[in-house]
């Protein structure tokens, strides 16, 4: 069990800086924009040989009511109350300001410990708005310089106690675990069920148009309000990426930033939000595509479809709002007729409807995607392929090209997520699109394949006789 650090402070002091070069990736979106961290975000940060979770959290605001601003308050509130130490971030060059005098008063009625940092303090720039940090009460502040990498080995210092106070807790529970079992605590049981130890998780991401319900839905699904949500459009801007256990397994879930039209997306800040959602996309397994009941299958939720079918990832339809639907059987089929109109690429997909504002259909969800992860790892034999193969010829044989005919030899799979197939012949380059159109469609009919893109390769088969005539002539 490692510790969790929460890194707080008001906006635009360097947080989500600190947070990546912890981490060592570029997680957090960073730009001069004050506010662009609104959801708060884990990592695994490791400094020296401390290995720990550090949160970056929004920027420390005054806020009340129900604004935005007091939603991203009550994200940070919780990453304090979470955490076992609170990194205060200032910025040195600026100074102390009243909103850093403001929360560092707020910090003092948490129980949790709080060191404090002075950023931005690369070659003495910053060294008297280090000095006046003092003031805040909070002891001496750590020079830091987040983008440069200066002042690590200080905060290193700063953050040794509290992984030996969890090491020491750690012992402690190891020492009564003990004792309850010699005093006739739990013991192996050989007639309970075995549950495989599935140390892999399920990758899923939530994507679609802004303020379709991603975030809405991924909070229900958790069982807490962890993601930030409302009525204003796009205010989720990372891609966050939350463990969760569903029936013993586990799970990575990403909510994303909501994709709109390329010509719309002109700002640079959501341009970083919609590559951090493709991004999200290309490490997913399966990706729910959340539509708007009252608006599917806009342009745009096409465009996301064919983007996760060009990365060859399981999907499934989400239809969010359903409770706002008047006729929803005649909905249902109207979708499932224009789904299969604007997606022939990847026949057979599952609709799920639900409404995530009140749970209703929500318990559809998983076991859909869990279906959909099965197919998508699917294997099939090449005795199966090749008879099938055989059959698809006879039905329908590929045409002449140049009045030669083209001799499909045989196939085999040759990777499965996605299931992916290869078809040897000695003219493999000049079968055409719409025949390898009519393998994929059969191959997805006769083995089961819906809701997984299918990769057909046609390979040439080499002559063994080629080399022999070229060193007869």
């Amino acid at each position: 069990m490692s510790f969790k650090v929460a890194i707080v402070g008001r906006p635009n002091v360097g947080k989500s800086t600190l947070f990546n070069r912890l981490v060592g990736k570029k997680l957090a979106l960073v730009d001069d924009t004050p506010g662009v961290t609104r959801d708060r975000r884990e990592g695994e940060a490791h400094l020296g040989d401390l290995t720990f979770t550090v949160i970056d959290t929004a920027g420390l605001e005054e806020a009340t009511g129900d604004s935005l601003e007091a939603r991203m308050r009550r994200q940070t509130d919780a990453a304090i109350a979470d955490a076992d130490v609170c990194l205060l971030l200032m910025d040195a060059r600026a100074g102390v300001t009243p909103l850093d005098k403001r929360f560092a008063q707020i910090l003092r009625k948490f129980p949790t410990p709080v060191v404090l940092a002075a950023n931005k303090c690369e070659g003495g720039a910053g060294e008297a708005g280090r000095m006046e940090a003092f003031e805040l009460g909070l002891g001496a502040p750590i020079p830091l310089s987040a983008e440069h990498g200066e002042g690590l080995s200080a905060l290193y210092q700063s953050l040794q106690p509290f992984a030996d106070a969890v090491t020491e807790s750690e012992r402690e529970q190891a020492i009564e675990d003990a004792l309850a079992n010699d005093e006739g605590g739990e013991k192996f049981d050989p007639d309970a069920p075995y549950e495989p130890d599935l140390e892999a998780p399920l990758r899923i991401a939530v994507v679609g148009r802004p303020n379709v319900g991603k975030s809405t839905l991924v909070n229900l699904l958790l069982g807490e309000d962890r993601m930030m949500t409302g009525p204003e459009a796009g205010i989720t801007r990372d891609a966050i990426g939350i463990e969760w256990m569903w029936r013993g397994r586990r799970v990575k879930l990403w909510d994303t930033a909501g994709m709109r039209r390329r010509a719309r997306v002109t700002e640079k800040l959501e341009k970083l939000s919609v590559a951090d959602t493709l991004r999200a996309i290309r490490f997913a397994e399966v990706v729910a595509i959340t539509l708007d009941a009252s608006i599917p299958f806009e342009r745009q939720d096409l465009h996301i479809a064919d983007l996760v079918e060009q990365e060859g990832r399981a999907m499934i339809i989400v239809v969010n709002k359903w409770d706002t639907v008047e006729d929803p059987q005649t909905k249902l089929r109207e979708l499932k007729l224009e789904l299969e109109r604007l997606l022939p690429q990847v026949r057979g997909l599952p609709i799920v409807t639900l409404s995530a504002l009140t749970g209703r259909g929500t318990e559809k969800l998983m076991p859909a995607i869990e279906r959909v992860h099965t197919l998508w790892n699917a294997r099939i034999s090449t005795a199966k392929l090749n008879r099938w193969l055989e059959d698809a010829i006879t039905r329908h044989p590929p045409p002449a090209v140049k009045g030669r005919p083209i001799n499909l030899k045989y196939m085999a799979q040759v990777k499965s997520r996605p299931p992916t197939f290869a078809v040897f012949s000695s003219r493999a380059e000049e079968v055409p699109t719409a025949y390898r159109r009519y393998m994929v469609n059969g191959l997805r009919e006769a083995f089961d394949l819906p809701a997984v893109p299918i990769r057909l390769f046609m390979r040439a088969r080499k002559n063994p006789f080629a080399d022999k005539k070229k060193r007869n002539n």
